[in-house]
C-alpha cells in the first residue's frame, strides 16, 4: 500500500485535511496541489487550484468560455494542464505527492487522468482527497489494491489526521 486516499461528501473538510498534511510532511518536499472556492459576493462561482509552490490558477468558474462543463462551472482545461505542467517537470526531488483533488473537474483533462495512474504506479507515496461519487477514473481508482482508502465524517476529522499522519510517515520511512 503506497497510496492513501481520503473521500467523503462535499464539503465535509477534505482540502482542511490535505492542507493540514502538507504543513506536517513540508519536509519532504510534496509536489502537487489543493483547491480553493472562489467566492463573488457570498456566492461560490468557482474553484481555484493552488500548487504546493504557490503557484495558481483558475480551475473553473461560471463565466469561463470553454466546451467543458460540470454542473453549473465551466473548466479551464488548458490553464490546469499547463499547472500540471509547471508541477510535475519541476519535482524531482520530492519524497510525497498531495493531490487536492481527484475529481469530476479534473478527470476532464486526459493529461491528468494519464498522471495521476503515472503517480499511483510510481514508488513514491500519493495522499489524495477522491470524490464521493463518480464512474471511470475515480471508481477505478479506489478498486486499486495499492491503495488504503479513509473517509472522513463530520466526527473523524481530528482522529483522522493522526491516523494519517501515522500512516504518511510510515510509508515515508520504509
Amino acid at each position: 500500500m503506497n497510496n492513501i486516499l481520503i473521500t467523503g461528501r462535499p464539503g465535509i473538510g477534505k482540502t482542511t485535511l490535505v492542507k493540514k498534511l502538507c504543513e506536517i510532511f513540508k519536509e519532504f518536499n510534496p509536489a502537487g496541489f489543493y483547491t480553493s472556492e472562489i467566492i463573488e459576493e457570498g456566492v461560490r462561482t468557482g474553484f481555484e487550484l493552488i500548487s504546493l509552490y504557490g503557484d495558481t490558477t483558475v480551475l473553473s468558474h461560471v463565466n469561463l468560455k470553454t466546451k467543458y462543463v460540470v454542473g453549473k462551472y465551466k473548466v479551464d482545461i488548458k490553464g490546469f494542464e499547463n499547472l500540471l505542467d509547471n508541477i510535475f517537470s519541476r519535482e524531482k526531488k520530492t519524497g510525497l505527492y498531495i493531490i487536492d483533488e481527484i475529481g469530476k473537474m479534473e478527470c476532464k483533462s486526459k493529461k491528468f487522468s494519464k498522471l495521476i495512474i503515472e503517480l499511483l504506479d510510481s514508488d513514491k507515496p500519493v495522499v489524495a482527497s477522491v470524490a464521493e461519487k463518480g464512474i471511470g477514473l475515480i471508481n477505478d481508482i479506489k478498486k486499486r489494491s495499492d491503495i488504503k482508502l479513509f473517509e472522513i465524517t463530520p466526527n473523524n476529522s481530528e482522529l483522522l489526521l493522526k491516523e494519517l499522519t501515522m500512516e504518511i510517515r510510515d510509508l515515508l520511512l520504509e
